[in-house]
């Protein structure tokens, strides 16, 4: 009877300390790779520089956007752009005009090959 006692709480504390490093365990690899862990937040930080990058470019392209069609209103309409955009839309040339025709280089067609 006394053995199985001392055994019994040898085991006990044992298990608990078992116990207890599976926890620990578990949340320490939770707090690594979990979808609010380490890795996770590095991956945030990740995406988060390629939409800065994407959102500066776009930023961009609207800004240039924006002045051109300011030179498209009726306040301040730019003729040469009006008629620019035009003549690219409509596929359309003034009888006036000079159209050079200008033939792809041989060398830029079929580049050599090592």
């Amino acid at each position: 009877m006394v053995t199985r006692k001392r055994l019994r709480s040898i085991l006990t504390g044992l298990c608990l300390y078992v116990l207890a490093a599976l926890l620990i365990g578990y949340f320490g690899v939770n707090a690594f790779n979990g979808n609010h862990g380490l890795t996770a937040k590095q991956d945030l930080d990740r995406q988060l520089a390629a939409l800065s990058g994407e959102l500066n470019r776009l930023q961009l392209e609207r800004a240039q956007w924006e002045r051109r069609i300011t030179l498209l209103k009726s306040d301040g309409l730019d003729a040469d752009m009006l008629d620019e955009r035009a003549r690219e839309l409509l596929d359309y040339a003034h009888p006036n005009d000079l159209e050079l025709m200008i033939e792809a280089r041989a060398s830029q067609a079929n580049p050599p090959r090592p």
